[in-house]
């Protein structure tokens, strides 16, 4: 039953309702190794629900065009004050509606249309907003994309430097969606002070690793950051963008008016929530956990005979190549996701499959630690990688649906916020 119970919703709208009952139930029964999900607290979860979605209040604290911004403006100020604090910087928007209005945001304040703009490439692990071609950002501006090298799998810093010298990129971009390694902020930086370019760290994944201390943060090294306020921070649906005092108003005015208008209240507060969770002790415990999970999961995964692009992982993200499987991302997916493992396919660096039927899978440990999952748990959850994936190549869904069972008889063991067994 999900909690707290949907009474009201039962009554007005039971459709509705009963969806979500089965999709929380669905999320209890699931390992789910999605790396761009969590599961927030009872808290989070509560601000989001609340009576502020009912409020408007366009503009910034002090600086509003609607009235009745007396509680309004003091939650904002609290989640600017603890996201400076958590982080280390000197300022921070909370508004952005998700992560991709975040990153617009930065071209806005740092660049114009037609601008040279440095990423990675979306096929080696960056992000669509960093430049990719069927994004705004690489239609409206001049994207040059570096790559990772085929040999290991890792960001080559010679083709980076060479490319920004060429270049002269407005702004490069480090960080992406499905990169599995530490991300080195100090070479980063020193390219991008070589050549006069804004160094914007897109920190979406890791953000609650940073928060944790268990990676290195951009914080003195980017000039902007943006992150989402879900996957490892463990917040709601939203975004910030943190930076130097130097670009704050350049940052605010992208944000509003340039981008946006009201900020969605409900979230600012469950934000606030979230960032004040990520400040106490035990979160510290939380992102060495999601990390240690990853890396004997990983281990783990090797074992199994499954191929790793880098060979591993330093952060909460294993990428799978299962070229030698012979067996497509997609369908491995799918099968996974009918034993009970829910993840997503993805391109692997030099893919030689299309986009929607690429060669591997993407997947991280941040939700199952959430459940309390430790590493004695990995080699188990790895075996079933493995049989699932055999399974869904022989079509055999008797195999797939005992390994769902099995992993629903080990969650039944790992509460889950937001729903409990009736």
């Amino acid at each position: 039953m999900h909690v707290p119970p949907l009474t009201a919703l039962t009554a007005a709208d039971p459709d509705v309702a009963r969806l979500i009952e089965a999709e929380s139930t669905r999320q209890h029964d699931k390992l789910r190794m999605i790396a761009s999900e969590n599961y927030v607290s009872n808290a989070v979860l509560e601000a989001t629900g609340s009576v502020l979605t009912n409020k408007y209040s366009e503009g910034y604290s002090g600086k509003r065009y609607y009235e009745g911004q007396q509680f309004i403006d003091p939650i904002e100020e609290l989640a600017i004050a603890r996201a400076k604090s958590l982080f280390g910087v000197d300022h921070a928007n909370v508004q952005p509606y998700s992560g991709s209005p975040a990153n617009l945001a930065v071209y806005m304040a740092f660049a114009k249309p037609g601008d040279t703009i440095l990423g990675l490439g979306l096929p080696h692990g960056g992000h669509l907003t960093h430049g990719w071609s069927v994004s705004a950002t690489g239609a409206w501006f001049n994207a040059v994309r570096y790559s990772v090298r085929r040999t290991d799998g890792m960001i080559d810093f010679d083709e980076v430097r060479d490319l920004a010298l060429a270049e002269r990129p407005k702004i490069i971009w480090c960080g992406g969606t499905a990169i599995p390694r530490t991300i080195d902020y100090p070479k980063f930086a020193e390219i991008a002070r070589e050549v006069g370019a804004v160094l914007a760290a897109d920190i979406a994944h890791i953000a609650g690793l940073i928060a944790g201390g268990a990676h290195p943060s951009p914080v003195g090294y980017a000039d902007v950051i943006t992150t989402t306020t879900h996957k490892t921070l463990r917040g709601p649906r939203g975004a910030m963008i943190l930076s130097t005092e130097e670009h704050a108003k350049a940052i605010d005015k992208a944000v509003f008016p340039g981008l946006q208008g009201g900020p969605h209240d409900h979230t600012t507060a469950a934000i606030a929530v979230a960032l004040g969770e990520a400040a106490q002790p035990s979160f510290r415990d939380y992102a060495h956990a999601v990390v240690a999970n990853a890396k004997a999961l990983a281990a783990a995964l090797v074992e199994q005979g499954f191929d790793l692009v880098t060979g591993g992982t330093d952060n909460h993200l294993i990428l799978i190549d299962l070229t030698r499987r012979d067996v497509g991302g997609k369908p491995a997916a799918r099968a996974l996701d009918r034993a009970g493992i829910e993840l997503n396919y993805n391109s692997v660096p030099y893919d030689t499959r299309k986009p929607f039927d690429p060669s591997g899978i993407r997947l991280g440990t941040a939700g199952i630690t959430t459940r309390g999952l430790t590493p004695e748990h990995m080699p188990q959850v790895a075996r079933w990688f493995a049989d699932a994936v055999d399974a869904g190549v022989k079509e055999d869904d008797a195999a797939l649906d005992r390994i769902a069972g099995e992993v629903r008889d080990l969650l039944d063991g790992f509460p889950m916020p937001g729903w409990t067994r009736v």
